[in-house]
């Protein structure tokens, strides 16, 4: 089943507003709401952990964490222990991380594609209960374990957008995060590198794909948008707006693209509490979406990962 999401930013929105926004999201029929990890603003987990933590069924996407802030095995401990609290809740993501924050802090990698190609299998791994030994440029693992892994290993998403991180994606992770501004063109395309990634290591299955879209509701939200993509001459093509059905419209498009999750960025000036209100109408007005009150917390679980890492 489709899905559609919305996002809590961390730009003009402090940590304190959290709690009230993922109630807000979850009481309007929200499937999914989305939040990342920017230098210094504030913690991925312990944010997603406290918005768990007030709601029933709302899904917690972190897209994303910044690989090389944390120790594969900090990173495995942070979301098993969330998914162990929350079973089926949490969708956590990972990606390279803005390259001048990670130089700012003495973080960054000198590769940052074998960072991810290193560590994703590594976490997976380590969530899905293994004990993983590993001798790499950036991981160095013996004989760890967790103690107490996820009774089912969450999916685990990358952040991509160049060709290579797509298909690197594709190979070493269960699903993928790709940023908005993009048109639906070019979200196929990305999707279809995913895909192949995916089909040249030899894994099953299919990938998860999770797209951002800018979103504005109303009679100005064309305006809006484009106001805030005044580089592209296109913009009106890279972003959704106007009424709740011609947002769901436009959601349906990006779904037949090869999305799977279909999440609704709010420009930074909207009113949050209506935003979230319209997100839920757009998923009543999908009627192939999936609603936040329909599914209980342990429905979206990811199968155990396949392999581990020698």
């Amino acid at each position: 089943m489709s899905r559609i999401g919305t996002i809590f930013s961390p730009y003009p929105h402090p940590p304190e507003e959290l709690r009230d926004a993922a109630r807000a999201a979850e009481d309007a029929g929200v499937a999914e709401l989305w939040l990342w990890e920017d230098c210094f603003r504030s913690s991925a987990w312990a944010a997603a952990a406290a918005a768990l933590a007030v709601t029933d069924h709302l899904r917690i996407g972190v897209g994303i964490a910044p690989l090389p802030l944390r120790n594969v095995a900090a990173s495995a401990m942070e979301v098993a222990t969330i998914e162990r609290m929350f079973p089926g809740r949490l969708l956590p993501g990972f990606g390279h991380g803005v390259q001048d924050w990670m130089r700012q802090v003495g973080a960054k990698a000198a590769s940052p594609l074998t960072l991810m190609q290193e560590q994703l299998p590594a976490l997976r791994a380590l969530l899905a209960g293994e004990t993983v030994t590993t001798a790499g440029r950036y991981v160095r693992l013996r004989d760890v374990a967790l103690d107490w892994p996820p009774a089912v290993a969450p999916r685990v998403y990358a952040a991509a957008e160049g060709p290579k991180t797509l298909r690197l994606a594709g190979a070493v992770a269960d699903g993928v995060v790709l940023d908005s501004r993009h048109t639906i063109e070019e979200v196929a395309a990305a999707v279809d590198e995913v895909h192949a990634g995916r089909r040249e290591a030899g894994r099953e299955g299919r990938a998860d794909v999770v797209a951002y879209v800018l979103t504005a509701f109303g009679p100005d939200a064309e305006e809006s948008v484009t106001a805030r993509m005044t580089d592209r001459p296109d913009a009106a093509e890279r972003a959704l707006f106007g009424s709740v059905s011609a947002v769901a419209e436009g959601v349906a498009r990006f779904h037949a693209a090869g999305v799977d999750d279909v999440v609704l960025l709010p420009t930074d000036d909207v009113d949050l509490a209506a935003f979230l209100s319209a997100a839920g109408q757009v998923t009543v007005a999908s009627p192939d979406a999936e609603s936040g009150a329909a599914r209980g917390p342990s429905d979206s679980r990811a199968q155990p990962t396949e392999g581990g890492v020698a």
